[in-house]
C-alpha cells in the first residue's frame, strides 16, 4: 500500500513511529508492504533469526521473468522474498535512478497466510 505524503510527514512527527534518524537527517516513508512470496524463499529457514527493526536490502530485478520492475528483499544476503508487484512500481523507478532507500523489517508474526508473516518498510534518506 502507497502512503501518501501527508500521512509520511505525520508519522515522522509522531515519536517513536519511525526509526531513528540522525542529528539534521530526515527519514522519509515511501511505503510499508508485505513480503510477497516469501513461500518460496527463506523466510521460513531464517524466522527464528529476524527481529522487528532489522535492515533489509532492496535488490532490483529488471530481467525477472515474471516482472521487469521485480525489487528483491534480502536480510543478510538472503533472499526472503519481494516488494509486491502491485505495490513495486515507486520503489524500482526510485533504484533506477540511483536514489538511496533504506528498508527494515516493521512487523513479524506466525500466520497461515505468506502474505502476513512478514510486513517491512522502504525509506528515503534525506
Amino acid at each position: 500500500m502507497q502512503i501518501s505524503f501527508l500521512v509520511t510527514l505525520a508519522l515522522l512527527l509522531v515519536p517513536g513511529a519511525a526509526p531513528r534518524a540522525q542529528e539534521g537527517q530526515v527519514r522519509l516513508l515511501v511505503q510499508a508492504s508485505p513480503l510477497a512470496g516469501s513461500q518460496f524463499h527463506d523466510l521460513e529457514t531464517l524466522r527464528p533469526r529476524l527481529r522487528v527493526g532489522d535492515p533489509l536490502s532492496l535488490v532490483r530485478e529488471p530481467e525477472n521473468p515474471h516482472d521487469p520492475r521485480a525489487v528483491r528483499v534480502e536480510w543478510q544476503g538472503r533472499k526472503l522474498g519481494y516488494v509486491p508487484r502491485k505495490e513495486n512500481r515507486s520503489v524500482a523507478a526510485a533504484l533506477d535512478r540511483g536514489d538511496v532507500l533504506r528498508a527494515r523489517i516493521s512487523r513479524l508474526q506466525e500466520d497461515p497466510d505468506p502474505w502476513r508473516r512478514l510486513e517491512f518498510e522502504v525509506w528515503m534518506e534525506l
